[in-house]
């Protein structure tokens, strides 16, 4: 019979020895599928996805029944992805969608859609109700803060409701919402 101690005996140093070898083999595990990698410099930042904003937005010009605008960012802004969606429900609409890197590196979202205010509201950022106003240039832009989610701001042009959120900083909120506000619908057919 081997020499085994009571299980009332066992202390920290017998569960870390147990544990060692699991631990090991997930580490080897991981490795071989390159799903681990150790860095004394910390994380690095991936590749940015390739995203043709100029043909999105002329094909979204084509096939939504509103109109699209497509800002003219500054330098240092870069496209990162788009899809489409629609809102169902009262008020709902067809959506267009696209992102943005900022310079700092923050993601910005900007969408169209033919949508009521209320209802793009509650679908992008859980709430109905504002909570206050930004006025950037001649356009009045409704500001949609709810604890836990980012910030959106919405505003009308009569035949599109127009929203930008993300995590940038007020500097990207301004600088999205005046060109966004400047761009004129592109071409639709």
């Amino acid at each position: 019979m081997p020499n085994t101690k009571p299980r009332i005996m066992n202390d920290w140093k017998d569960l870390f020895w147990s544990l060692l070898p699991l631990v090991l083999i997930c580490l080897v595990i991981a490795g071989i599928a390159s799903q681990c990698t150790f860095s004394a410099k910390g994380p690095t930042p991936g590749q940015i996805p390739h995203f043709d904003l100029d043909n999105s937005l002329a094909d979204d010009a084509k096939r939504m029944s509103f109109p699209i605008r497509k800002p003219a960012l500054p330098e240092g802004w870069t496209p990162n992805s788009g899809h489409h969606d629609t809102i169902t429900g009262p008020g709902g609409g067809a959506v267009s969608t696209v992102g943005f890197l900022t310079p700092q590196g923050t993601y910005m979202q900007l969408t169209q859609t033919d949508a009521a205010e209320e209802a793009l509201a509650k679908n992008v950022v859980g709430t109905r109700y504002a909570t206050g106003t930004e006025q950037i240039g001649d356009r009045k832009w409704v500001v949609y803060a709810e604890p836990g989610t980012e910030t959106a701001w919405i505003t009308d042009f009569g035949d599109v409701r127009i929203l930008i959120k993300g995590a940038g900083n007020a500097a990207a909120y301004n600088t999205l919402a005046t060109v966004t506000g400047q761009a004129q619908p592109l071409p639709r057919g």
